[in-house]
């Protein structure tokens, strides 16, 4: 049986005005990362806001409070994001020092195992906005950002979770990974989506296209199936039996979705099972699927 990691992203960029029901404040990304490692998830991804705001932001006091109040209950792997470059929030361009800056002081204290290295760039716009004649934004990732984060993982030990919007960043990944002697190996996180126009929508073709990709890039890489405005359940049938990991919550799910976090880990949990998959624990995550 296909020994899969579940993966749960709490909330994500979008604020409660896209998102009603994700949290933000630090109590509760603790209690839902709990709720959902007791659900089944071995893999915590969290983006931290400002309660006053409402709004996202990078906060090394912030993300320590939720990395270890999660730990200190549940054995699990918690790991934060980075300014999402191009948005609203991260307008500015930053230097790969300033935009790894929290990343680095997070690693460099002993608190993360993952964190993410996206290598690729991709225009983030949503079919609800084009209809209402708005435009999205350049999520803005460069090569000089992604070979430091590379070199960050080296230094520290972290594996790059790479985010594979389009099947370009699969070969940017694997190329530069392989120009970095000792980094962990990176997790590629295959992004499909039915709500934005970015990639493939959640479809078999599509996983099997990136699939027969990585064979060729990397075989043997540990692959996982998320994604943006989208319902990854329905996949997770043909991920199982290829030993391929999924990535469920709110960061990922249809905005307006009535399913909270731990029903989204609950029923990925559900598919898994039926799928004739069992559900990685940490440990094993971090001796079979990560390398340790």
């Amino acid at each position: 049986m296909p020994q899969i990691c579940l993966e749960v992203a709490l909330n994500g960029p979008w604020s409660r005005s896209l998102q009603p029901g994700m949290p933000i404040t630090t109590d509760e990304l603790i209690a839902q990362g709990i709720a959902c490692a007791r659900a089944g998830a071995a893999v915590v991804h969290v983006h931290v806001y400002d309660p006053d705001t409402g709004r996202q932001r990078e906060d090394y006091d912030a993300y320590a409070k939720v990395i270890e109040g999660i730990r200190a209950v549940e054995d699990v792997i918690v790991y934060p994001t980075l300014p999402l470059s191009g948005s609203r929030d991260a307008a500015t361009a930053m230097t790969p020092e300033a935009r790894f800056a929290v990343v680095e002081a997070l690693a460099r204290d002993g608190l993360l195992e993952w964190a993410v290295v996206d290598p690729g760039c991709a225009i983030l716009s949503s079919l609800s906005e084009i209809r209402a004649g708005r435009e999205g934004f350049v999520y803005h990732n460069s090569e000089a950002e992604v070979r430091h984060g590379l070199d960050l993982a080296r230094t520290y030990g972290f594996h790059p979770s790479y985010a594979i919007y389009e099947p370009g960043f699969a070969r940017l990944g694997a190329a530069l990974a392989a120009q970095v002697p000792g980094v962990p190996r990176p997790i590629y996180r295959f992004m499909f989506s039915e709500g934005f126009t970015f990639g493939y929508p959640p479809r078999g073709y599509a996983l099997d296209s990136y699939l027969a990709l990585m064979a060729e890039l990397d075989p043997g890489a540990p692959c996982m199936i998320a994604g943006l405005q989208v319902d990854i359940l329905p996949l997770i049938g043909a991920a199982v039996p290829a030993g391929v990991h999924v990535r469920v919550g709110l960061e990922d799910a249809p905005f307006g979705t009535e399913l909270s976090n731990i029903g989204w880990t609950e029923a990925a949990a559900q598919a898994i099972a039926q799928a004739g998959g069992t559900l990685a624990r940490a440990a094993e995550i971090r001796r079979k699927i990560a390398g340790r």
